[in-house]
């Protein structure tokens, strides 16, 4: 057990963390495999903004890295691109 009471709060915050960036990447998750398993384009341009405003969020929130947000919003663009009428 922690003695110091900075040690303390520095637990509670690292738990509230913990749970607030875990449902930003399960909501995350779902918005990337909604993209996925549209059917056709449009389905597919509109779970892609959704998307992207999850990546760009979770980027500036710093639950991802940069680097794969970016990735990401370009494998995801080039899905739907291909995608038939």
């Amino acid at each position: 057990m922690a003695h110091h009471k900075s040690t303390l709060k520095r637990i509670i915050t690292n738990n509230k963390r913990n749970l607030h960036n875990r449902i930003e990447k399960s909501r995350l998750r779902k918005a990337i495999k909604a993209v996925r398993l549209a059917e056709n384009k449009e389905e597919g341009m509109k779970a892609l903004q959704t998307a992207s405003s999850y990546l760009d969020k979770a980027k500036k929130r710093k639950v991802i890295p940069k680097g794969r947000a970016d990735r990401l919003k370009s494998r995801l663009s080039k899905l739907v691109n291909k995608m038939q009428s």
